[in-house]
């Protein structure tokens, strides 16, 4: 959708001059990196500006946050947009510049928002005139180099870049969960099935004066189990919940009997919200049903409600518990290790997916992941998307019966 003409935004009550201009650009940035910004937040942009301090930056941040964000995931993106953005053109550049060079170094990395407002505004830079043309430079062995496919696999989600983010959404939208078949206690009719079925076979015997002409038979009836995530969306794992809400909402889409739970400092059921197809509108729904995003984290507290609540009503006939989280509790292990023992005694399976896992020294020290880990059948990372197709692979295998060595990490 075209972004409305500076006139357009004039006539809203803007005057003329830089502003209107800058505004647009900064519209465009935003757009650029990711942030769902349209015609109509551009104008509600420069209404909001007449109204405010323009000497006053807090004021303007404000002003232009309210009603050009509308999820609370976005939130951080946009300061980082407004910072770089709104100083020298010159220092936005050696900015975005410098944000890219350090991105490729071993130590800490930037958070994945200012990578992407760096991204979009490399964008702008100029394309330097074409030279003249050079000789091809000499051809190379490279039967061994990994393509960009595979270095996509196996990035971390918090080191992506817009573009790449956008690609992981599509490879996971493709991911296919066949999730492994149990045996319930329902028959179905099945002239080849392995059991008779004296009760069918009776009844046909009476349309027929009592003679038995032929043995019906049966089979019993094998579906997926439930499948519930509990997922962690407190300030640390903010960035990871962002990309696994996708695969939650593919799943969710795809099968039936799949519950998914977000808990931050409170339990909330976004199952419904999933549901439905689009996926942007279901996003915009979870953000509205969910008030603690990026807050603090209280996991013992969180499971003890869903024990106390859902349990019952969600984890019958086998189900799998998707346990996604960090174990990073504010609250330490108070009642942790009682409330994940009785999680783990609920359900058939229980899987913990833990982002931490992907440095190769960890080492469980927080009181949380102490308490949690002796409780769990699975202990598996979960920041890339390799880690992704691993869980689809556990889950689609066969699995031992309860009591027989699932426990594993």
């Amino acid at each position: 959708m075209a972004l409305a003409p500076a006139s357009a935004i004039v006539r809203a009550g803007v005057g003329g001059g830089h502003l209107v201009s800058n505004l647009l650009a900064f519209v465009r940035l935003l757009r650029r990196a990711g942030l769902p910004v349209g015609a109509g937040e551009a104008i509600a942009a420069a209404e909001a500006l007449t109204i405010v301090d323009l000497a006053d930056r807090a004021q303007v941040h404000g002003a232009l946050r309210a009603v050009m964000v509308h999820r609370r995931e976005h939130f951080e993106l946009f300061d980082q947009a407004f910072t770089l953005f709104w100083r020298s053109p010159e220092a936005g550049r050696q900015a975005a510049a410098l944000e890219l060079f350090e991105a490729g170094k071993e130590k800490e990395r930037p958070p994945p928002t200012a990578r992407r407002v760096a991204e979009a505004l490399m964008a702008d830079r100029p394309r330097p005139p074409p030279q003249e043309a050079e000789p091809p430079p000499p051809l190379r062995e490279a039967t061994l180099t990994v393509s960009d496919r595979e270095r996509l696999q196996r990035m971390d989600f918090e080191a992506m870049g817009a573009a790449e983010i956008a690609e992981a959404k599509r490879e996971i939208r493709r991911l296919v969960l066949p999730l492994d078949e149990r045996r319930t206690r329902r028959f179905r009719a099945d002239p080849s099935g392995p059991g008779l079925d004296l009760r069918a076979t009776i009844r046909a015997s009476l349309r027929e004066g009592g003679e038995i002409l032929a043995l019906a038979r049966r089979r019993r009836i094998t579906r997926p189990p439930p499948l519930v995530a509990l997922c962690d969306i407190s300030g640390s794992m903010a960035r990871y919940a962002q990309i696994l809400l996708h695969f939650l909402h593919a799943v969710t889409n795809e099968r039936d009997r799949v519950h998914t739970f977000l808990f931050g400092t409170r339990l909330t059921n976004v199952t419904r919200q999933l549901r439905h197809r689009d996926a942007e509108v279901a996003f915009e729904l979870v953000a509205q049903a969910v008030p603690d995003w990026s807050g603090g984290t209280r996991i013992g507290e969180s499971l003890a409600r869903f024990n106390r609540l859902w349990a019952r009503r969600v984890l019958g006939q086998g189900a799998v518990v998707l346990l996604i989280t960090d174990g990073l509790d504010r609250e330490g292990a108070k009642g942790l290790a009682e409330a994940t023992d009785r999680l783990r005694r609920s359900c058939r399976r229980l899987i913990w997916l833990n982002p931490l896992l992907r440095y190769a020294g960890f080492q469980p020290k927080s009181q949380g992941i102490r308490a949690m880990l002796p409780h769990v059948d699975e202990f598996r990372p979960v920041h890339n998307l390799e880690s992704l197709r691993a869980l689809v692979e556990s889950l689609s295998a066969p699995q031992p019966r309860a009591g027989h060595g699932r426990r594993a990490a």
